[in-house]
This record gives C-alpha cells, sequence and structure tokens, in this order.
C-alpha cells in the first residue's frame, strides 16, 4: 500500500477528529507525506483542514471533516503558458511584488517562490485567468480573495505599468469619485 493510500485510510478512518502530523507521518512511513496530503486534498478531493482552513486547529493538526469529496478540476499549466504568464508579471507577485529569491517574510530563512494561481479556481486556464502570487501570499489563501488583497492585486498592478498609463488611470479615477 503507497503512503498516500495508508493516509487516506487513516484519515477516513478518523473522520471528525483532529489528528498530529507526527502521527500521519508514523502512518505513511515516507517522508514527503505533506504532499501526499495535498494530493488527496487537490486530486482526489478530500476536504483535510489545517490551521490556515480553521482557526481551532494548531499548527501540526489535520482534519477530514466528512467523507464527501469535492470535484476536482484538472489545472495543469504547461511550461510555456507558466513561463509566458511569469514575463507577463514581471517575475513578480500581484499581491506584494516579491520576486523569486527574495527573502519569505514568513520564514527568513527561506526564499520566496513564485506560483501560477488560477483568480477563479474553476475557470480553467485561460491567460485571463492565471496570475502570478509568491509563496507567502498564496500559502493558505483557500481560493479566496478578499476586498483587501483586490486592492492590493490592483495597486501591484500600477507599479508595472508606465507613468503616463499611472496618470491617465489617475485620471479616471478622479472623475469617477468625483473630486
Amino acid at each position: 500500500m503507497s503512503g498516500r493510500a495508508r493516509i487516506r485510510a487513516f484519515l477516513e478512518a478518523n473522520v471528525g477528529k483532529v489528528v498530529t502530523t507526527h502521527e500521519i507521518s508514523d502512518i505513511a512511513g515516507i517522508r514527503d507525506y505533506q504532499r501526499r496530503i495535498r494530493e488527496l486534498r487537490e486530486k482526489e478531493g478530500m476536504q483535510i483542514k489545517t490551521h490556515n482552513d480553521d482557526p481551532t486547529l494548531k499548527p501540526g493538526e489535520y482534519l477530514l471533516d466528512t467523507l464527501e469529496r469535492v470535484p476536482v478540476f484538472e489545472h495543469g499549466i504547461s511550461a510555456s503558458l507558466r513561463a509566458e504568464v511569469l514575463a507577463r508579471n514581471g517575475f513578480t507577485c500581484e499581491w506584494c511584488g516579491r520576486g523569486s529569491g527574495d527573502t519569505d517574510p514568513l520564514n527568513p530563512t527561506r526564499k520566496i517562490r513564485l506560483h501560477i494561481d488560477h483568480r477563479d479556481p474553476q475557470g480553467g486556464n485561460d491567460r485571463s485567468n492565471l496570475r502570478v502570487l509568491c509563496s507567502a501570499c498564496n500559502q493558505g489563501k483557500s481560493n479566496v480573495q478578499p476586498a483587501a488583497e483586490k486592492a492590493r492585486d490592483i495597486i501591484a498592478r500600477l507599479r508595472k505599468i508606465s507613468r503616463a498609463e499611472k496618470q491617465e488611470v489617475y485620471e479616471r479615477l478622479r472623475a469617477m469619485l468625483g473630486e
């Protein structure tokens, strides 16, 4: 039985119970059990929660709420499309402006990695639905973009345009706001 299958069976046997990384690691018998958990979520639709999803959970705790699976959508992005989106976005995170190799603000011993993210998780791989997020911004966002993050997204885009284009945006905003 594979490590992923052992984790799946363990979580299904403990539906509704909080389990720890130590328990999962012991059951899995592999070093990379976190990847298997992500696969169970992303490829099998298991609703496994962490402290990023449920504030009652502590770091290192997992909870399988239900045996019900959510629909799984394939988001495979080709290398050429990934390169195109990265170049379009100036190889920076749309929310915070960090680039690959910058220091991770959540863990100063690590470097930022850039991820291709779907604005609408069910919107497919259309270029307009893809954006670049750094590992810090992408971590734990759970496919949600609150209003404050939308404003950050816009500001990050504004940083990348020319001064003349910024002036045009400014004039239009002034007209819209009646100032």
